[in-house]
């Protein structure tokens, strides 16, 4: 087999050379050129490469170690194999240090040891200098990547000033929050929202900033799916104003396995919404409670012609008098309606909490509400327990007021001949009351919507009403310290709760109901 190998041998004795050169051909080394003279060997190295050079050690005009520094100045990558005798053994080895030989070999040589020498220092040469190659790709790579990561550095220092001017001029708080409610961070809007420096903030927790009702802090830091908390009031030290705020807190992942993830929370100042929103109620308030007397009026009026007061009326002016008088008292409840959600809304309604018998108050509520249910030849069930024990005290038109409205809504949504079941029961001091139908039911994702403002239906089907019966039930449940809630799924029908608190009266020992 031929080796590729490119090898130099330089002896000033001739006999040596070709010897070598025999040996090494019958190897296989094809490649190799001898030399007796050292300059004319020189003047070979100055226009040909070659991979391993082997020289004598003493040698006329110049002797093998000057020959090789020579030999490594043109090829410092070649390997250098010095032939020496026993005596110059220690020049050698001093020489290996000086001019960087690869190995020197002492006279006589045994020739499979010198074979296998030639071949190391080959493949030594050889992977020097693919070495010196992937040095020099990697110095180029080196460089190159080190001008990225200037020009990405310059980049992230230039987003980095913009997300701080960002945060910096921006018009909401924003916190950066730990898992132990601590404030890590904060911009200058907070400062002016609390009227705290940032040293004053960070010594602060969430618990002590916010003051808020039915909000779980605990579980907001250790949800990390993302929160908008509504009704939230916050205290500005400086002034004592009370100023509501809207929070959406948002998770940040941990950079490593050592840290804990972070919340940011961006904190927006509504007091000027609620302003708007307060004018334009109070805008609606105003124009609903004028459009009372014009509606009383032509209700008034109706009534006259169809009373025959102002003269006999044909079946056909009777039955479209009647239609327009329907439309006007609609019209009525309706504006009652929004202004009795105004009042609550503003807090101008004052409940007027008197004694009454709930049983009593349910059957005139189902006995107004029965022809309706007789017209869809529905059955209306009703189940009392322990309520004929006390009176309850509360507001009776208010809580009248939500009965009729779970009643008109279960006749509304039940199918022809449905059952409706009515069901009440005093727990201790407690009041529970429920209307259950058997209609189509309501998706869980939507039963949430129903008690807000103007909700009309579920996303599958919309009503016609004008959203506020619930709205409405649920400021009046609220307003007495109760709870109303629903419970259904769509095909299963519906039941609709509410729970009124400490309501029951009862009996002292001098037989005197109180509450």
């Amino acid at each position: 087999m031929q080796l590729p190998y490119k090898i130099l041998i330089l002896d000033d004795d001739k006999l040596v050379t070709s010897s070598l050169k025999s040996l090494l051909m019958l190897e296989g080394f094809t490649d190799v050129v001898l030399y007796n003279n050292p300059k004319e060997a020189v003047e070979y190295l100055n226009h040909n490469v070659r991979d391993v050079i082997i020289s004598d050690f003493m040698m006329p005009e110049m002797n093998g170690l000057e020959f090789l520094s020579e030999a490594k100045k043109l090829y410092p990558n070649a390997s250098m194999i010095l032939l020496t005798g026993y005596a110059d053994k220690e020049n050698a080895i001093k020489a290996i240090n000086e001019v960087g030989l690869y190995k020197y070999i002492e006279k006589p040589w045994d020739n499979d040891e010198l074979v296998i020498n030639i071949k190391n220092a080959y493949e030594r040469a050889h992977l020097v200098d693919q070495l010196e190659k992937t040095n020099i790709e990697l110095k180029k790579h080196t460089l190159h990547l080190e001008e990225l990561v200037r020009e990405k550095t310059a980049d992230i220092i230039e987003m980095n000033e913009r997300l701080s001017a960002v945060i910096n001029n921006c018009a909401d708080g924003i916190l950066i929050v730990d898992k132990q409610g601590k404030i890590t961070e904060d911009n200058p809007a907070c400062e002016s929202l609390w009227g705290m420096s940032d040293e004053i903030l960070k010594t602060k927790t969430i618990y002590e900033l916010f003051e808020a009702y039915e909000t779980d802090w605990n579980e907001v830091i250790n949800d990390e799916e993302e929160k908008l908390i509504r009704e939230i009031n916050i205290i500005n030290v400086v002034n004592g104003n009370k100023i509501p705020v809207e929070i959406s807190s948002a998770f940040i992942p941990a950079k490593s396995d050592t840290e804990e993830g972070k919340h940011v929370f961006v904190i927006r100042n509504i007091h000027f919404q609620k302003e708007m929103d307060r004018l334009r109620e109070d805008f609606i308030a105003t124009l609903t409670h004028d459009l009372r007397t014009p509606s009383l009026a032509s209700i008034q009026t109706l009534e006259y012609f169809l009373n025959g007061k102002l003269g006999e009326l044909t079946e056909k002016q009777n039955l479209l008098l009647s239609t327009m008088k329907k439309s006007q008292e609609d019209m009525l409840g309706l504006i009652n309606t929004l202004l009795e959600v105004y009042k609550y809304e503003s807090g101008r309604l004052k409940l007027i909490k008197t004694p009454f018998e709930f049983k009593s108050l349910s059957e005139e509520c189902i006995s107004q509400i029965k022809p309706l249910a007789d017209a869809k030849n529905q059955q209306i069930e009703t189940i009392y327990t322990n309520i004929d024990a006390a009176p309850v005290l509360a507001d009776r038109n208010e809580i009248r007021r939500v009965i009729i409205n779970l009643l008109g809504n279960a006749v509304k949504y039940t199918q022809e001949g449905g059952l409706i079941q009515i069901r009440a029961e005093e727990d201790g001091n407690d009041l529970r009351f429920s209307v259950k139908d058997n209609g189509e039911g309501i998706y869980k994702k939507d039963i949430p919507k129903l008690f807000k403002r103007f909700s009309q239906g579920t996303q599958e089907k919309r009503s016609i009403s004008t959203g506020l019966g619930l709205y409405l039930s649920k400021q009046i449940i609220d307003a007495h310290g109760g709870k109303i809630w629903l419970e259904s799924d769509k095909g299963k029908g519906s039941e609709f709760f509410f729970l009124l608190l400490d309501a029951v009266m009862i009996k002292d020992k001098d037989e005197v109901w109180t509450a």
